[in-house]
């Protein structure tokens, strides 16, 4: 309330919601009891789980309401088209004589100007007031400025969360209490849809899926349930169900008599890290789902500037695996004899495959004709990935040392030498975010104030429209020219930034290598302790506390005050060891159950973790053509984005999986 006005919510009128629902599917993740050598070779069950993967998707659409709404989102009086993340607010003045201006603007946005929403005229008749219809975002929260037009003071001021869908009305009369005070109440003409339905019943069928395959593989562990299955079919047909369903392996396949051994691991050849893989997977996996569209949901986008979504945590974890991998294949390279020498030629290679690779995906123009040199995006994903594999291998290579056999001394298991051991890399790192720390806080940027870390646009009041990004943006700007960088970033949906900003630019790969070094740590831990699992586990708890605790320092737990926010059109360094110390995490949790204990294979998503490179690719490549995109009926529904992009993503789990049992791997 301002200047003597009031601002008034009623309560919803009793109306039936409008039917409109959508639907996810649930993530494939499930349990099964196996030792650690079975997890190497228990893969009967992949099939069974990609099927019930798609099943699960159908199941979930099944189960929710046909339509998004109740009739057409066209007021045909005010012909008012609701898209999606929208309702409808008609806005009545009832002040005689008195123009209204209506601004608005969304909590989630920082520090942002008021945008003008709709001028509202003056009520002619006292009986009629003037009407406007408008559509309101309903992602986040929004604030209402109702302003008089002639003078610009203000009326009243309101904040609310819309609904989907949803009809509201937004009521500008003189207050009962007094002539010359103004009040705004808001009324619900009709319930909106619930948008985030489909999510719960696809998690909720998710769960129940999960539940029901591990009590199966439960039920298949008992001799007495087996015993009783045995009776009831042949004995070779049980021999055969048990081998796909538990994932144990057999001395040899009833049905081909070809023998088999115990397990595939052979001696004298390092045991495969299988959770991994599995890390690599969940983070590919969960990548690609974003990158279809999300169902088209808020946070599975990218978060405008500050903050955090779930599109925010894949890129930087699949760094961060990429570096435990690079660790790991390195020193299982360099102990087999191969040169140094050679090694870096190899490394060099698929450095620039990566990022020649990565300009041509970023570039698509299928069917558009030739695409012209000016516009070409440099930056992108691999080409992030293949600067800073280059780097962080390079770095390994030169300085690489010796690994110890095992760990046989209790006092060795207790010092820090898988960081002592990397002093002259760590040097490199301090050194590599000093220059990001200088250059971000006092590079001089023309038109900005030094330091600037804001989206720009409206952003702080709109001062700095044309500073996105700071000093990261402006070396973007000056290196690669305008043309060459993204032309669509996150921050124009809130912030509506009008120049082009890349969140893959040069200043961010510094960090990016920061992160992918952290995962070469957590690759030393793995190798250095890999005889004694309470080793590995208390340092991954100490990187964990560690990294969480400078985070909360440079955030001091806030999204937007802290002194530097996360954010990830930055990579600032609270990014990193924000989402370092959730890999380590992560990691903490994955490795004693798929590795030590063999609690779960890491089925489904140790297949395309096992096949990063092809499955990430083919997505993107693919991306637009049947069976992974379709025609909708209904566009503006969050159920069919959703059903689509599941189904999309269920796809390439399973074309991972049959690559996997026919061996077929693309490596770079």
């Amino acid at each position: 309330m301002k200047g003597g006005s009031s601002s008034r919510r009623r309560p919803a009128e009793e109306r039936s919601p409008a039917a409109g629902t959508e639907e996810r599917s649930p993530a494939a993740g499930t349990e099964g009891r196996s030792s650690p050598t079975e997890a190497a070779g228990g893969m009967g069950a992949g099939p069974v789980l990609a099927a019930l993967l798609l099943a699960g998707s159908v199941l979930s659409a099944a189960l929710l309401a046909p339509g998004r709404r109740a009739e057409a989102d066209v007021d045909e009086k005010r012909n008012v088209e609701l898209k999606m993340d929208q309702a409808l607010l008609l806005i009545h003045n009832e002040l005689l004589g008195t123009s209204l201006t209506v601004y608005w603007k969304s909590e989630y946005c920082y520090q942002c100007a008021f945008q003008p929403l709709v001028n509202v005229s003056h009520s002619g008749k006292p009986a009629k007031p003037s009407v406007a219809a408008v559509s309101v975002s309903t992602q986040h929260g929004s604030i209402l400025q109702v302003n008089y037009t002639k003078g610009e003071t203000a009326a009243c001021r309101l904040e609310y969360k819309f609904g989907e869908f949803g009809n509201y009305s937004l009521l500008v009369q003189h207050a009962s209490t007094g002539a010359n005070e103004i009040a705004c109440d808001l009324v619900v003409n009709e319930n909106p849809v619930d948008s985030n339905l489909p999510v719960s019943i696809a998690f909720l069928v998710g769960l129940a899926l999960i539940i029901a395959i591990s009590f199966l593989r439960l039920l298949l562990s008992l001799d007495d349930f087996s015993n009783w299955i045995s009776k009831a079919i042949t004995s070779r047909e049980t021999d055969r169900l048990i081998n796909s369903e538990l994932g144990s392996p057999s001395r040899a396949d009833p049905l081909s008599g070809d023998c088999q051994p115990e397990t595939r691991r052979t001696s004298g050849l390092p045991h495969r890290l299988r959770s991994v893989d599995t890390f690599r997977g969940i983070a590919l996996i969960v990548m690609v789902f974003v990158n279809y569209g999300g169902g088209k949901y808020w946070y599975f986008k990218h978060s405008s500037w500050n903050g955090l979504t779930v599109a925010d945590l894949v890129f930087p974890w699949f760094v961060f695996i990429m570096g435990t991998s690079t660790f790991l294949s390195m020193t299982s390279v360099l102990q087999r004899g191969s040169s140094k020498v050679r090694l870096l030629g190899k490394i060099a290679w698929r450095s620039f495959l990566l990022i020649c690779i990565g300009i041509i995906v970023v570039n698509p123009n299928y069917c558009l004709g030739p695409l012209s040199w000016d516009k070409v995006r440099i930056p992108g994903v691999l080409q992030r990935l293949g600067v800073t594999y280059f780097v962080v291998a390079v770095l390994e290579l030169i300085f690489s040392k010796p690994v110890p056999d095992t760990c046989t001394l209790e006092r060795s298991c207790l010092s820090l030498r898988d960081v002592t051991s990397s002093w002259p890399q760590w040097l490199v790192i301090l050194m590599l975010e000093s220059i990001w720390l200088a250059l971000t806080f006092f590079l001089p940027v023309p038109g900005c104030p030094t330091g600037y870390l804001g989206p720009g646009g409206i952003g702080d009041l709109g001062k700095y429209p044309h500073c996105t990004g700071g000093a990261a943006g402006y070396i973007d700007r000056l290196l690669l020219g305008d043309s060459h960088l993204y032309q669509h970033p996150s921050s124009a949906v809130l912030y509506h930034t009008e120049v082009a900003y890349d969140p893959e630019g040069i200043l961010g790969t510094i960090n990016s290598i920061v992160m992918a070094f952290l995962g070469v740590q957590a690759g030393k831990i793995l190798l250095y302790y890999k005889d004694r699992t309470k080793a590995i586990l208390l340092r991954f708890a100490a990187w964990c506390f560690t990294l969480g605790l400078i985070s909360v320092a440079l955030t001091k737990v806030s999204a937007n005050e802290g002194f530097i926010p996360i954010n990830k059109n930055l990579w600032s360094i609270s990014y990193v060891t924000a989402l370092s110390c959730f890999a380590f995490f992560i990691l903490l949790v994955l490795y004693p159950a798929v590795d030590v204990k063999g609690l779960w294979t890491g089925t489904p998503f140790f297949y395309p973790g096992m096949n990063s490179i092809l499955v990430y690719i083919g997505h993107e490549v693919f991306e637009n053509y049947f069976p992974f995109r379709w025609k909708l009926q209904d566009d503006q529904s969050h159920k069919e984005h959703l059903i689509q992009n599941i189904v999309a993503t269920a796809l390439w789990v399973l074309i991972a999986y049959v690559l996997y049992k026919k061996k077929i791997f693309w490596k770079i």
